[in-house]
């Protein structure tokens, strides 16, 4: 423990003699010369800050995924997205069709649309279709200050794309691997002959085979958005999306003898399929609504108002097989899960900014109050006995179909109320100082209708942040910070059979970002230490809580043009999870996150080669991870993958593009956590784009 906690100690003393004599700084300009000057223009980042701040002004890890990127990368999920962002694992459970999968710093991730809340309750999951994104923001490290309830790790914000008034149409054609084709149309331009109200649709219509034998995936997407200049100080922003999913889950779960571990009956080919493909059944349906509203008061203060409406239907019945315990046991025992039903949330958030000059200093306040509701309610069964299957030679078939007399029906309310304030302090150009605080009130009622009980929550969090940093001439930014988190579960713990207890978590963060003047480019630095309280563990099927789960590390960004055709990429990760697990109080290495990841991606336009030629190439090192350290804490190997990416320009209008991942078609387990998961097998997408 000693050893376990030396950065939090070293980190928490750095900040106690930083900040301390930073405060009196912040309380002295407070009182100086109030005179206001008008605001200048502040350069836009990351959305999900809620306040327009540069990121090399950011005393806090911010990492994003922009348009190009995703263009060129094509991601056909939101993990796939990050697979080259530092501090994420993304897809440790392989190519899950029906749920992403992406942690940051040792914790699942909270996602957001827009900076509003998809509520995630068991399998009801939001996903989210890349094509509809104009970027993916990563926030690293606790945000309850801004958002309330969220993850100690960090937070995904997508943003979808949005109006614009420059006329632009795109048609897309794909073709892959795997059954893949899809259409996509993306149009954009002004609505009415003055601009002043603009338009945008994105749709996506794919077919797709999953992973797994036997599995598949159709979607229909829809996005349409209006952009309204209301008043020269008023805009005004409407959006909405459509997704339906139709097909046959993919439920990558393997037994870990046969996988990473060697048995008596062989090895298992990764694209086994251990569930019924006549009887599983995946239909999902979401719709989402919504606006963002800003207006300039004045040259001081900016009004905002962003309000989302979710809507989430869900027919999911998945069989799936359980680990073997020997090796010399080819008989696997099945479980089914059955959710049908939907999920509702509401999300409101109302934020007033602030921003002016004295003589020596730059202020920002941000101050606001959020709304968020969330309901689930459906007909639930798991069923831990449904049948066996031959692991090397399944056949389907040999089970007894699920009586819906045992279903229950359950209905899960909850809701947030937070009143949050940030100052941020830009003194003399040289300091940032920034301060925040929150106040939530938490309410969660779990309704078992079939039996007529009902478990409730209230909870009240107080939420801090800190941060300070320093711009030197030279491009260092040194910066410190402190920030914490908070959970309130809406689900039953299975053990206990009781509500789960918040989940607590607080992080200390080093690091220092670095604009060079003789390099077109950035390195990004940081050290952090998290700690999480009431941490949730996996045992065998079953999620439960046992105690404390410890993160520390750091993580290493760099991107640089090299020269005007070459632009290079890298990220470095190291990051240690400790928990100490239900039977023991020894803190050891958790499941699932690897001690390191690095990432290397190559832009070079090849045009002095061929004209309208651009190639791409990346290599993703997920380094060796353990299985749980209730089960066999076995080892997982580490792994490296090479993905390429080329595109054409045909004509000024035509445009073609090649992208495979995994080019080698490497086999590797990616995690495992009492079950094994193998890593997505190589894809190939050839794609077509019209633009007029």
């Amino acid at each position: 423990m000693i050893k376990t906690h030396m950065l939090t100690a070293a980190i928490r003393n750095a900040i106690v003699y930083a900040v301390t004599p930073a405060a009196a700084v912040v309380a002295l300009t407070v009182h100086a010369d109030e005179d206001v000057t008008q605001m200048e223009t502040i350069t836009v980042t990351a959305q999900a800050l809620k306040v327009e701040t540069p990121a090399a002004e950011t005393p806090k890890s911010v990492s994003i995924v922009s348009e190009d990127e995703l263009r060129q990368r094509a991601p056909q999920k939101l993990d796939e997205a990050l697979r080259y962002t530092s501090g994420v694992t993304a897809q440790p459970y392989g190519a899950d069709n029906d749920t992403d999968w992406i942690g940051i710093r040792g914790f699942e991730a909270a996602t957001y649309l827009d900076g509003n809340r998809l509520f995630r309750d068991g399998y009801y999951t939001w996903l989210l279709e890349p094509y509809g994104l104009e970027a993916v923001e990563v926030i690293k490290g606790p945000s309850a200050i801004l958002y309330g309830e969220s993850a100690p790790g960090g937070i995904v914000n997508a943003v979808q794309k949005k109006p614009s008034s420059a006329q632009s149409n795109e048609l897309r054609l794909e073709l892959g691997n795997k059954n893949h084709q899809a259409v996509a149309v993306d149009a954009s331009g002004d609505a009415n002959d003055d601009g002043s109200v603009r338009y945008r649709l994105v749709s996506k219509f794919r077919s797709t085979d999953g992973e797994l034998d036997h599995t598949e995936t159709d979607r229909i997407y829809l996005a349409p958005s209006l952009e309204i200049d209301v008043s020269e100080k008023t805009e005004l922003t409407l959006l909405a999306t459509y997704l339906q999913d139709d097909g046959i889950p993919t439920n990558p779960f393997f037994p870990i003898y046969g996988t990473l571990l060697e048995s008596d009956f062989g090895k298992i080919d990764p694209s086994t399929n251990y569930g019924e493909p006549d009887y599983d059944k995946y239909e999902r349906t979401q719709i989402s609504f919504g606006y963002q509203l800003k207006h300039y008061l004045n040259d001081t203060w900016t009004l905002n108002q962003n309000f989302n409406y979710g809507y989430n239907e869900l027919f999911l019945r998945s069989v799936y097989a359980f680990t073997n315990y020997t090796p010399d046991s080819d008989q696997l025992y099945r479980g089914v899960v059955f959710r049908d039903g939907k999920n509702q949330s509401l999300a409101f958030d109302n934020n007033a900014v602030a921003n002016w000059f004295t003589d020596s200093a730059e202020h920002t306040v941000l101050t606001g109050l959020d709304l968020q509701y969330s309901k689930t309610e459906g007909a639930e069964q798991d069923n831990y006995g449904f049948s066996q299957i031959d692991a090397m030679n399944p056949v389907y078939g040999n089970y007894t179909p699920l009586d819906p007399a045992n279903n229950v029906d359950r209905e899960i309310n909850k809701s947030q109320v937070g009143l949050y304030s940030q100052y941020n302090l830009n003194f003399q150009q040289r300091w940032i100082a920034n301060i925040g605080a929150r106040y939530d009130w938490v309410s969660v009622d779990n309704k078992n209708l079939t039996s007529s009980t009902k478990d409730s929550v209230d909870e009240s969090q107080l939420s801090m942040n800190l941060g300070l940093m320093y711009l030197a001439d030279n491009g260092l930014s040194p910066y410190i910070s402190y920030s914490e988190s908070f959970e309130v579960l809406g689900t039953i713990d299975p053990v206990t059979k009781k509500p789960y207890k918040p989940l607590e978590g607080e992080q200390y963060e080093l690091g220092v970002k670095y604009t060079p003047s003789i390099i077109d480019g950035y390195i990004n630095v940081a050290l952090f230490d998290i700690t999480q309280k009431n941490a949730l563990q996996t045992q065998g099927s079953l999620t439960t809580q046992s105690g404390e789960t410890h993160s520390e590390g750091f993580e290493v960004e760099a991107v640089s043009k090299v020269t005007d055709t070459v632009k290079v990429s890298a990220s470095y990760t190291y990051n240690s999870v400790k928990t100490n697990v239900t039977n023991s109080n020894e803190f050891k290495q958790a499941a699932v996150y690897p001690k390191h990841l690095a990432t290397l991606w190559l832009d070079y336009d090849a045009y002095s080669l061929v004209d309208g030629l651009t190639i791409a190439s990346g290599l993703r090192y997920i380094g060796e991870s353990k299985d749980s350290p209730d089960n066999t804490a076995a080892t997982v190997p580490g792994v490296t993958l090479w993905d390429a990416a080329a595109t054409y320009d045909i004509t000024s209008q035509w445009q073609a593009q090649l992208n495979i991942n995994n080019l080698l078609d490497k086999e590797y387990v990616s995690v495992c956590n009492y079950n094994c998961y193998y890593g997505q097998s190589r894809t190939v997408m050839l794609n077509a784009n019209y633009r007029w």
